[in-house]
């Protein structure tokens, strides 16, 4: 993979029009990303959400989380959706997109006002429920796209904008692919 000097803080704000520009009601899935293993990445053309699963073959579940008592997978994070133009500013090649980790790339206005959780998106066709679970940058984002950019995603515009994401959940199973309108329900 290419090596990419990292953005600098002027140089993501003057990005920050162009990703308010995204569509607010129906959008398009660009790229779907299946995670195999810790740190494997496998670009799909077609996929499968599933209302247990997440995106079928991703460790979601397998991996569980902190943030249950338990250590299991944490319902509210089945899913994450990234706004395409968001990394595509941070990546600055496309081959980059899929080291953010999320499954779901979408050219859709990802901000809280426009989707607040409990929110509904059709995605092929499945229907996925927006949920309260923030999504934050960490330290493996801060190496794949510099500190500056954690910082940014992390700030008060960016937690309002989502511009590292958000979390959602399948409520409806189905196929999706590269392509495939993303609306609100």
């Amino acid at each position: 993979m290419i090596e990419i000097k990292p953005l600098t803080l002027a140089e993501l704000e003057d990005g920050l029009d162009t990703i308010r520009e995204a569509p607010k009601n129906e959008g398009m899935l660009a790229l779907i990303v299946r995670r195999p293993q810790i740190d494997q990445r496998e670009v799909l053309e077609v996929g499968e959400l599933d209302e247990r699963e997440g995106l079928v073959g991703d460790t979601w579940m397998a991996r569980g989380s902190s943030r249950t008592s338990d250590g299991s997978a944490n319902p509210g994070a089945q899913l994450t959706l990234i706004n395409a133009r968001l990394i595509d500013l941070i990546a600055q090649t496309t081959e980059r997109w899929p080291l953010a980790g999320d499954q779901l790339v979408v050219d859709l206005d990802l901000s809280v006002e426009n989707l607040p959780a409990g929110t509904r998106l059709v995605l092929g066709s499945a229907v996925i429920e927006i949920t309260a679970q923030p999504h934050t940058g960490c330290d493996k984002f801060a190496a794949r796209f510099g500190l500056e950019a954690l910082k940014w995603v992390n700030s008060p515009v960016g937690k309002t904008l989502r511009l590292r994401g958000l979390n959602a959940k399948v409520v409806k199973s189905g196929g999706i692919q590269i392509g495939d309108l993303i609306r609100k329900a």
